[in-house]
């Protein structure tokens, strides 16, 4: 019990993931055998779905935007501020986020690359960043492959020839399927920023404390 207790948010995630994944396959699926049938072509099964430009171009469009932002934020969060925010940090005190961790380097509880030094610790350093970078930029090839595949089906069933992966990405439907992703991640960052200047959840790390001040910073 107390390692479900300990990892419950993970779990809980990760279960709303497989739920909505699920669905999504599930109903795609059927949207793209109606399509199918529409065009005279045959339906597909489930797994040959899962295979299917259809189903890698709209997962994975979502998940490039969803790395991005989530990459970006990391990023700026550790230079730029907003006052009153739960998710900054307090442009007047200083940080422990912010400290040398060279100086840590003696704690027995310090993570490897912190006690090594070197290249390897600067790495750690901005390992988040990397992190969600090289997901978004697997998500990005994903997601114009799996585009490129659709893009040619549809090209080929009106006459058209099919385009190589480079070549989907330059044409508008790749753009727009990605700027219509991330200016909604962006726009949901700046709310979420904005209103915990002012609004409170009880009980959550991501909100300030009920009774602190609007423009208390940070969660502290």
């Amino acid at each position: 019990m107390k390692f479900l207790r300990d990892q419950s948010l993970t779990i809980a995630m990760l279960a709303l993931f497989a739920l909505f994944l699920t669905g999504q396959a599930l109903t795609g699926v059927n949207e793209y055998n109606e399509s199918q049938i529409e065009h005279g072509e045959e339906p597909v099964s489930l797994v040959d779905y899962l295979g299917s430009g259809h189903f890698i171009e709209a997962t994975f469009e979502n998940w490039e935007s969803e790395f991005l932002q989530m990459g970006a934020y990391v990023f700026l969060t550790a230079f730029l501020f907003q006052r009153g925010s739960a998710e900054s940090k307090d442009p007047d005190k200083a940080q422990p986020v912010d400290e040398d961790p060279k100086k840590h380097a003696r704690n027995k509880s310090a993570p490897g690359p912190v006690k090594r030094g070197g290249l390897v610790l600067t790495l750690y350093e901005n390992s988040l960043f990397i992190a969600f970078v090289l997901l978004f930029l697997m998500s990005f090839w994903l997601h114009a492959l799996g585009g490129a595949t659709e893009y040619s089906a549809e090209q080929v069933q009106h006459g058209g020839a099919p385009v190589t992966v480079v070549e989907y990405l330059t044409t508008s439907r790749f753009w727009f399927e990605s700027f219509q992703n991330w200016q909604s991640e962006f726009l949901a960052v700046a709310t979420i920023v904005v209103f915990t200047i002012f609004l409170r959840q009880k009980g959550s790390n991501e909100s300030k404390p009920v009774h602190a001040g609007h423009w208390e910073t940070g969660t502290a």
